[in-house]
């Protein structure tokens, strides 16, 4: 029984057990996935894990509570364990208060998705990473594998998600104990575009025997690649959720309230096509959203419980109302030109630790990681040591910003804890006129 089937299956049995008054809501998460860890170019270690999850929400009237179990795939098994949560959220319910601001989609949407690309070759893949990295100290991980996403409702709803993607995180080590850091990520795996990450990674290895230049505090032009971005976008990103503008805790207040614009640059959107996150929540159908447009407030994330609190209109926003599968318009600079334009300056590969400094105005601040490069006359001279940083995004994506790269990375996240991680974000690199190191 494949996945669907299986998720089918527990939805049919469900709706044979629901009567009266109550209703049901059921979510479904499964992978196979293969975890493949690297270390001096070598496989180290290798496994893979099979798992399913569901979460059932039973409701009537104003009350709701939820279960999640940990499902073994058969039918025979996990049918049991569905009845007995399904018990026990009936014995609780009659002790609960009635919620406020619950508001149920009861529409009978349908969205199925299944990925048409290949079933991806973890062991071919690792083959061509050693084969890439002879000579080469490398480290990485590999996350490879389907991921399936279910949701349906008794009042009809039914939502189904598939897809083949993998992650390779990766880094460089020089002798002297510094790293460039690099990743890979999609649904298709490329060995050229693989072999020309891995490349631009290996020339910007050789820059770190260099002795390092001691920078002084102060603002720098700077560059900062797709995953520097991603670092300082990413903390930002529940700045779009109608909770966070209505409560005026979000980051991005300044801007939906008419006090500050951004660069006419910058246009960001939530996309349904083209990124790697189901096209549903288990608020409803997701729909495209223009989150920022040429540096101006768009539409922002709106769940069920803000809809009914805030009253707004809700548009499948997650209840956490952050952004899916997030991307931001290109510019008109091209990839193979950034160091020439970027002339003197620094060249950002990674941003770590990133934070709020001061919330309200959208400071951040964090640290350079990896490789960090002063460059002159657009040129790579020498690394520069870890420091910290401490700027504004009405600064840094305002009046600072000079360009963007023309094409957007693919990002997908890394994190595997509990689960490999769906949704995705597209991100172009970008030059700035002035970036504020501190420390």
């Amino acid at each position: 029984m494949d996945a669907r089937q299986h998720f089918s299956a527990l939805f049919g049995h469900l709706q044979a057990q629901i009567g009266g008054e109550e209703g049901f809501t059921l979510g479904y998460g499964a992978e196979v996935s293969s975890f493949i860890r690297f270390n001096q170019g070598q496989v180290r270690q290798a496994g893979q894990v099979q798992q399913v999850y569901a979460t059932l929400s039973l409701y009537l009237g104003q009350r709701h509570a939820e279960s999640k179990l940990a499902l073994s795939g058969a039918l025979d098994e996990d049918l049991p364990r569905l009845q007995q949560a399904l018990q026990r959220l009936r014995d609780v319910l009659p002790t609960l208060s009635d919620d406020p601001y619950l508001r149920l989609n009861r529409e009978a949407w349908r969205s199925e998705l299944a990925g048409d690309a290949a079933p991806l070759d973890s062991t071919a893949m690792a083959r061509q990473i050693i084969a890439a990295a002879t000579g080469l100290d490398l480290v990485g991980f590999l996350a490879v594998g389907p991921q399936y996403q279910g949701f349906a409702s008794s009042w009809g709803a039914f939502g189904w998600y598939a897809a083949h993607s993998f992650n390779f995180e990766f880094s460089l080590f020089h002798g002297n104990g510094q790293a460039v850091k690099s990743a890979y990520a999609g649904e298709q795996w490329d060995a050229q575009a693989f072999a020309r990450k891995l490349q631009g990674a290996r020339q910007q290895l050789e820059f770190l025997g260099r002795p390092a230049k001691a920078l002084q505090p102060g603002a720098y032009r700077a560059y900062l690649t797709p995953a520097a971005l991603e670092e300082l976008v990413s903390l930002c990103c529940w700045g779009f959720g109608a909770q966070a503008l209505a409560s005026g805790g979000s980051p991005l207040q300044r801007l939906f309230s008419g006090k500050a614009e951004l660069s006419s640059l910058v246009s960001m959107e939530e996309r349904i096509e083209g990124g790697l996150a189901p096209a549903f929540t288990p608020e409803g159908p997701r729909q495209p959203l223009c989150l920022i447009s040429q540096g101006r407030p768009g539409e922002r994330l709106v769940s069920s419980r803000s809809a009914a609190e805030y009253e707004l209109i809700a548009n499948g926003a997650c209840s956490g109302e952050y952004p899916l599968s997030l991307r931001m318009q290109g510019g008109e600079l091209e990839e193979q030109g950034v160091l020439q334009r970027l002339g003197t300056g620094l060249y950002i590969g990674n941003l770590w630790y990133g934070n709020f400094s001061d919330l309200p105005a959208g400071r951040l601040t964090g640290m350079t990681r990896f490789a960090t490069f002063w460059v002159e006359d657009g040129h790579i001279q020498a690394p520069v040591n870890t420091m910290r940083f401490d700027d504004s995004l009405f600064d840094f994506l305002g009046p600072n910003l000079e360009a963007l790269t023309r094409e957007p990375e693919l990002l997908l996240p890394g994190a595997t804890y509990g689960a490999r991680q769906t949704g995705s974000m597209a991100l172009p690199g970008a030059l700035l006129s002035r970036f504020t190191l501190t420390l």
